[in-house]
This record gives structure tokens, sequence and C-alpha cells, in this order.
């Protein structure tokens, strides 16, 4: 079957989409799709990916309704396919499941002429997975959100940052990084998660059921700067770090990051948008993570 109506309730997506000379069949997005702006103005806009509005994907009648795992909800997801929506679930956690990703577009919308973009796709990422390889990789720390310090507005208490489960982490590896916390899991309650001391209690999400994500552990200060990080990223996306955050790093004169004056403010679609913004993404950061 060849789509012809697509609603994709995936930012990195509905980018890709676009790239991939396939935005015509576009009839609905989310709030969030910002690329590419000068084509998304005319689409209808169903929501947040965390509140789609269920009702106005079913009246645009489309043939195929685009979701990630991750970024929308199962209830949301579970309604979109009882009233009869055929729904694509997607959730690369890897670089090469992102790629895989695009190709299994180019077939889902018949579009093989498209293949030459995602030849060059692969072939940069084996490049850059080739030179990673052949050197030793530099230490990371890669926060995604931040807490209030507790009568301290102006620092941080704790930082929420991903281990190697994550797509992220996965690009990190591949332009040449380390992630300090591949191997820290997500504990529960928060006072575990900042306090090893603390017992911690079985992973379970909100309402009590088994299965609360673990990839996204929320780490301490004396966590970050045990860990030595060479380089700190610091994402514009999902939370927007900025230049204040930067300076609070840079008073820990010990830090390699600081030494070596390798904290860097990133766009944060670079990190964690899996499509065809791996291209800019493999272009850019490996320098960041790999120049002295």
């Amino acid at each position: 079957m060849t789509y012809h109506r697509v609603v994709s309730l995936v930012p990195s997506v509905t980018e890709s989409l676009f790239d991939l000379g396939l935005g015509g069949r576009a009839v609905g997005v989310t709030d969030y799709c910002v690329r590419p702006a000068d084509k998304l103005s005319s689409l209808p806009r169903l929501g947040g990916t965390k509140n789609v509005r269920v009702a106005d994907v079913i009246a645009l009648k489309p043939d195929l309704v685009i979701v990630n795992q991750e970024e929308n909800t199962p209830a949301d997801v579970e309604a979109l396919r009882s009233a009869g929506l055929p729904v694509w679930v997607t959730f690369p956690t890897t670089v090469r499941a992102a790629i895989d990703v695009l190709w299994e577009i180019t077939r889902r919308f018949n579009v093989p002429q498209q293949g030459h973009r995602l030849v060059a796709l692969e072939k940069a990422y084996e490049w850059a997975s080739a030179a990673a390889s052949n050197a030793t990789p530099t230490r990371v720390f890669c926060p995604i959100w931040r807490g209030p310090a507790t009568g301290d507005p102006g620092h941080s208490q704790w930082w929420m940052t991903i281990n190697g489960s994550t797509y992220v982490s996965d690009l990190i590896r591949v332009c040449g990084g380390a992630n300090v916390f591949e191997d820290r899991e997500r504990r529960y309650p928060l006072a575990a998660d900042l306090d090893p001391d603390q017992p911690p209690r079985a992973a379970t999400a909100a309402g009590g059921s088994a299965g609360a994500d673990t990839r996204y552990p929320r780490v301490a200060l004396d966590e970050i700067l045990a860990s030595r990080p060479e380089v700190i990223l610091l994402p514009s996306e999902p939370f927007a770090f900025s230049q204040a955050d930067f300076d609070y790093f840079m008073q820990f004169a010990d830090l390699p990051a600081v030494q070596n004056q390798r904290i860097h403010l990133v766009e944060g679609s670079l990190l964690t948008w899996h499509g065809t913004r791996l291209a800019k993404a493999l272009l850019e950061l490996p320098a960041l993570l790999t120049s002295e």
C-alpha cells in the first residue's frame, strides 16, 4: 500500500518527510513540528505530542498516522487504533535504528528514488563510526533537564541525563564520545536516585504499574563532578539550557571540561531528533567531542 494522507505526530519525522520529498502527503502535524517552518504554515495543528487532539486526527481521515513510543501517549495511540486508523509506532534507540526508520519511510511511501539521500547518510554514519572506533572516546556529560536547588533558585539541585539505552547516548558514541552515565539507571523514588544511601524500590510507572522508564537518571552534582567529563553538552531542548548553566559549570575549575574549555551550548535537535537531521548531527557533533 502507498500512503497519500499522513498525519505525523513526531516532529523529527515531520521534518524527514519533507526532506524526503513527501511533505505534500502530510495532512496534519503537532504543535511542536517546527521544521521546515516555511512549509508547515498551512497544515492543521493537532495539539502537543503528549496531548494530541485525537478527534481532529480522525476527522482528517489519514491513511497512516506516525507516532513515537516515547513522545506520544499509549492512550492516544490506542484511541487512534480503536478508530480504525493505521498507526505506525516508531522508537529508534540507536543511530542505526534511526536510519532504518528512514529506509522504511521510503518503502512505505514507495519513493525508492530518495534512496540516494540515505546512501549518503549511511556513508556518513559509517565514516563517523569508524573514526570513533579508532580513537579513545571522550568522556561526555549531557543533561536533558534540571531541577531547582532548595533555597537557591540560581543553581540546580539535580540534573536529568541519559543512559546507554537511549538514542542520544548512542549518537554520542558514534560521534566519538562516551556517555559518563551510560551504565546508570533511573532509581525510584527521587531520593534514591540522588542519594545512594537511600534504598531504591522497584521501578514503577505513575499509578503503581510496573515498567517505568529507567533510561533517564537524575544525578546530583557530586556524581557529575566525580564522573570527570571532558566535554559537557548543554542542549537547547527539551530543557533550554542557557549561558547561566554554562557559567554555573565554569566555576568548577578542576573539571577537565572546564580546564579544556569544552562546555558547549548545543542545538538540542542535533542530539534528540532521530531523522534526516542526523546528517547535520554527524557533521557538527564530532568536532565538539573530539577536537583539542
